[in-house]
């Protein structure tokens, strides 16, 4: 959440001549709606699983770079589809999360406290997402440039 996934992903994506996609945007674009506004009238539980199915058909449809929404890595079987593919964690702490987002209401799990919601929600998440990841890349006090450029790099993977 707000770690520049969207942004990095379309840097990467132009620096290695490939097409960008995030599941976040192909849920919203299929239901219509704001993924806010899935979890406020449908829970969490039916949010995960439109997640779910996003990621599958990404993965399996799309070869250029994937940015994948914050919770994807909460699935099992999205965990299994990742693995040996050359995911990238971008990881920040909670001080930089606030610069970029503010941790506002857009954010539907980070409504009450978001400080310590954000904090339960990495240290939840944190496991998975490093165990999925092939490197992990830290954004604090970076640019988006900067962040796409270590990413490639850990990675060794060549620019365009």
């Amino acid at each position: 959440m707000g770690s520049g996934k969207s942004t990095v992903g379309e840097l990467i994506a132009q620096r290695l001549g490939v097409s960008y996609r995030d599941t976040d945007a192909d849920i919203v674009a299929a239901q219509g709606r704001e993924i806010s506004d899935i979890f406020v009238d449908e829970g969490e539980p039916y949010f995960r699983e439109l997640e779910r199915q996003a990621v599958t058909a990404a993965v399996a449809g799309h070869e250029g770079v994937l940015a994948l929404g914050g919770g994807a890595v909460l699935d099992e079987a999205t965990r299994e589809l990742l693995t040996g593919l050359p995911v990238a964690y971008l990881s920040m702490d909670v001080e930089e999360a606030v610069k970029r987002v503010g941790l506002g209401a857009a954010r539907p799990l980070l409504a009450i406290n978001p400080r310590r919601q954000w904090r339960e929600l990495m240290e939840a998440r944190r496991p998975l997402y490093t165990e999925v990841a092939r490197v992990v890349v830290a954004t604090d006090d970076r640019t988006p440039e900067e962040v796409a450029q270590a990413v490639l790099d850990a990675l060794e993977l060549k620019n365009a």
